[in-house]
C-alpha cells in the first residue's frame, strides 16, 4: 500500500510519476493507493483527472477528516460518525475573530475550520490562537504547516489519524505500507512506525524531524522520491 500526500509529493514532477506509475503496473504484487490530501472532495477528484492518476482504492480528503473509497467515491460512515463527535466549528471561527492577522479559507463544508497568516514574523500569532482554542476547552487538532497554513480539525482525526484506521480496517497483517509526503501537516503519518519518505523538495518543518530506521530522506522529487524509497524499502 502507498499512502500519499498529492501536493508536492505524488504529484509535481510529470515524469517522476509516469515512472512510478508504470514500475508499480510491472511489480508482480499489486500495491493499492491511498491518497491522502488536505484538498477537499471536489478539488482531490479535479486534480486527479487532470494529473491522470491512477483511481485511488481509498481518497482520504481535507487533511484526514474524510475517507471514500472506490470509484464512486463512496464515504466511510464510521469515520464520519467519529468526526462529527464534540465538534463546534462555530465556536473555533468565533476564537479567529480576535486574530485578525489570521484570514478564514473559504471551503464548502464544516469538515474542518482553516486559515492562512501570510507573514512568517506573525508565528507568534499562530501560538496564541492555539492557547486561546484550549483555554476555552474547544476540542480540536491543531496543524500548522508550511509557514502559513492553518488547519482546526475534529479531536482524534488528522492524517496520521486516518491512516492509522485505514490500516486497521482495510489492510491485513501482511501488508506493506509506505507513507510520503512534503509537509508539516503529514507529520502525523510519517511519523506512526510504517516506511515512510520525506521526498527531496519537503516543506521545512520536515527537515526537522528526528531520524529512525523507519524514515527515509529522498534524493529525488515528488513521485520520484517515492520511487527510490519503495525500491530501499521493498527492492
Amino acid at each position: 500500500m502507498l499512502a500519499t500526500d498529492l501536493d508536492g509529493t505524488l504529484v509535481g514532477d510529470a515524469k517522476g510519476l509516469k515512472h512510478l506509475i508504470n514500475y508499480y503496473k510491472n511489480l508482480p504484487y499489486e500495491v493499492s493507493l491511498v491518497y491522502i490530501t488536505g484538498r477537499h472532495l471536489e478539488s482531490a477528484i479535479s486534480l486527479i483527472k487532470s494529473e491522470q492518476l491512477p483511481t485511488p482504492k481509498l481518497l482520504v480528503t481535507d487533511v484526514g477528516t474524510s475517507i471514500y473509497q472506490g470509484s464512486n467515491m463512496e464515504q466511510d460512515l464510521e469515520w464520519k460518525q467519529k468526526m462529527k463527535k464534540d465538534w463546534y466549528p462555530r465556536q473555533i471561527r468565533e476564537a479567529a475573530k480576535d486574530f485578525p492577522q489570521i484570514k478564514p479559507q473559504q471551503l464548502p463544508d464544516d469538515r474542518r475550520v482553516s486559515f492562512t497568516i501570510e507573514e512568517r514574523e506573525n508565528e507568534h500569532i499562530v501560538e496564541e490562537f492555539k492557547k486561546a482554542l484550549d483555554a476555552e476547552q474547544i476540542p480540536h487538532n491543531f496543524i500548522f504547516s508550511s509557514g502559513r497554513d492553518i488547519d482546526i480539525l475534529p479531536a482524534g482525526s488528522g492524517k496520521g489519524e486516518a491512516l492509522r484506521f485505514i490500516a486497521g480496517k482495510f489492510a491485513d497483517g501482511d501488508t506493506s505500507i509506505l507513507v510520503a509526503g512534503d509537509s508539516g501537516n503529514d507529520l502525523e503519518m510519517l511519523t506512526l512506525g510504517y516506511p515512510s519518505v520525506i521526498v527531496a523538495n519537503a516543506r521545512q518543518e520536515l527537515l526537522e524531524v528526528k531520524e529512525n530506521a523507519n524514515l527515509y530522506r529522498a534524493t529525488k522529487t515528488c513521485a520520484g522520491g517515492i520511487h527510490e524509497a519503495w525500491k530501499y524499502f521493498y527492492g
